[in-house]
């Protein structure tokens, strides 16, 4: 082996990592250093996506050959690994507080933050022991193409589902900005304010120019105004608390909806008589009191939206290679950092949210205080702030799905404008439908959450895990901890995906009824 071999990927050794691990070997299999790239959940080697490359500076650099070491700060990590977590599912976890209660919401949001941490300690760990730091080479080093498929598809369906909810925000709130900005009461039925409409314009005029770049390199200034953007919302949303009064300043006809979608959801399971008695309990006095438990049929949507909110784990590896003084003791410290930083900005967004409308909240917070208090020049501000960021973010979260499929579909052949231009537009087409026709924003984080997320963050490491580090027997703790969060997260996820396929089920039904 040559020397320009061995040095194309080197990883600092760990304190407690065995000089004499069977898995050393691995260390030279061939490897291309992957900068990082915001937003993206993983970076590719191949000719389109050599040149997509965000670093803490957000500047642009080619990938190298040879192994280099990590340049970027210990805060600069951080901040980017808090850019990875953040994202449009805080503004769904007011909703799930509001159908969990706020002790099990609490609850479940310490479950999944620690949940997630230690599934980036078996990342970490498979990629010093599997010799690489991208999910797909780890996929296919552990279990062929079936595990390289699997990675690839589980990061895919989560970049859909991301670019799902931007899209979603973009159809909710921008009818609402053009409203405020024209005068506009109540709903006149002009096109202009068909959020189909809106969203297909600006998918059309705005995202597929940006998307259809070769280059994106300067839309990694997005990540940081993303970030900014969702710690104004925050203040935002703990202003507001305090500025609505209890139950939220809602008309009559508010009220009136909510109390008639909760009673269909109760009618196949109730009498007639037990309707009167919830309507009779729905006082005022009763929807201004929180809520510390609360178990309906909207309940089984909560971990999916909080395991939605937290994933981050394709951009791990990355940011991981970045690192300077690269160790994973100091990884760790930077995931610890960062989800501690995220678990207290989703804590604060949830619980203002919910103590703000309590069992009113929609399944998009933001849409529920225009539902409130119309127009408003504060959140007129952070309404068009996230508009821009979300619009924005499209394209650079479209580049790594694109570089996939380049990868999967066509990974030897060089760069066609015309593969290029067919493979963006058949994915912004597919998640402009998805937009359109599914129903709420709760649907995309649900099913997304429950399926992607928990293959990222609870399947895919652990059994990586298991097959790639050779030196721990099956009976060691640590092996038999990956094993019993392997089995955990499989129940999770079929249990949530049946609960979540039974409540459509059962929706559909009550509609058609």
């Amino acid at each position: 082996m040559t020397k320009a071999e061995m040095g194309r990927f080197s990883i600092s050794r760990d304190e407690d990592t065995s000089s004499n691990s069977s898995n050393s070997d691995d260390l030279s299999q061939d490897y291309q250093p992957s900068k990082l790239a915001m937003q993206s959940s993983y970076a590719d080697v191949d000719s389109e996506n050599q040149n997509f490359l965000l670093e803490h500076g957000f500047g642009k650099k080619k990938y190298e050959t040879e192994y280099q070491p990590g340049t970027t700060s210990f805060g600069m990590s951080v901040f980017n690994l808090s850019n990875a977590i953040v994202g449009s599912g805080i503004l769904g976890l007011s909703y799930a507080m509001a159908n969990t209660g706020i002790a099990l919401f609490m609850i479940l949001l310490t479950f999944v933050a620690i949940v997630s941490l230690y599934s980036i300690h078996l990342l970490l760990k498979t990629a010093n022991e599997g010799g690489s730091l991208l999910y797909e080479q780890l996929g296919m080093k552990a279990f062929g193409l079936p595990g390289k498929l699997a990675a690839s598809g589980s990061v895919t369906m989560q970049n859909i589902g991301a670019m799902s909810s931007y899209l979603y925000i973009v159809k909710y709130e921008l009818p609402l900005v053009i409203k405020t900005l024209l005068g506009i009461e109540g709903d006149t039925g002009e096109w202009y304010l068909n959020g189909d409409y809106l969203v297909l314009m600006v998918s059309i005029i705005l995202i597929l120019p940006l998307s259809l770049l070769k280059n994106l390199g300067y839309l990694g200034y997005t990540s940081g105004f993303s970030l900014l953007c969702m710690v104004f919302f925050l203040i935002v949303v703990i202003y507001k608390k305090f500025q609505i009064p209890c139950p939220g300043g809602l008309e009559h006809d508010i009220m009136n909806m909510t109390l008639n979608s909760t009673l269909t959801h109760l009618a196949s399971a109730t009498t007639h008589t037990s309707q009167e008695h919830v309507a009779s309990n729905l006082t005022s006095d009763d929807m201004c009191k929180p809520k510390y438990f609360v178990l309906n049929s909207q309940t089984v949507y909560a971990v999916p939206i909080l395991t939605f909110s937290f994933v981050c784990h394709p951009a791990v590896l990355p940011i991981y290679e970045e690192l300077k003084g690269r160790s994973r003791k100091t990884m760790m410290n930077v995931s610890n950092v960062s989800f501690f930083a995220m678990f207290i900005m989703y804590m604060l967004a949830a619980l203002f949210g919910y103590l703000t409308f309590y069992g009113n909240v929609e399944p998009e917070l933001l849409h529920t205080y225009s539902n409130v208090i119309g127009s408003d020049v504060i959140l007129l501000i952070v309404r068009l702030a996230v508009l821009l960021a979300v619009t924005l973010t499209v394209p650079v979260v479209i580049f790594p799905i694109r570089s996939s499929i380049n990868q999967l579909l066509c990974a030897n052949k060089e760069f066609s404008w015309l593969r290029h231009i067919i493979i963006t537009v058949v994915v912004l087409g597919f998640t402009i439908t998805l937009v359109i026709f599914v129903p709420t924003i709760r649907d995309i984080f649900g099913f997304i959450g429950a399926s992607a997320a928990a293959m990222l963050i609870f399947i895919l490491p652990s059994a990586f895990y298991i097959k790639l580090v050779k030196k721990e027997s099956m009976k060691s703790v640590q092996k038999i901890g990956a094993t019993l969060f392997l089995i955990c997260g499989l129940f999770v996820m079929c249990t949530c995906m049946a609960l979540i396929i039974l409540d459509w089920t059962h929706t559909t039904a009550t509609d058609g009824h």
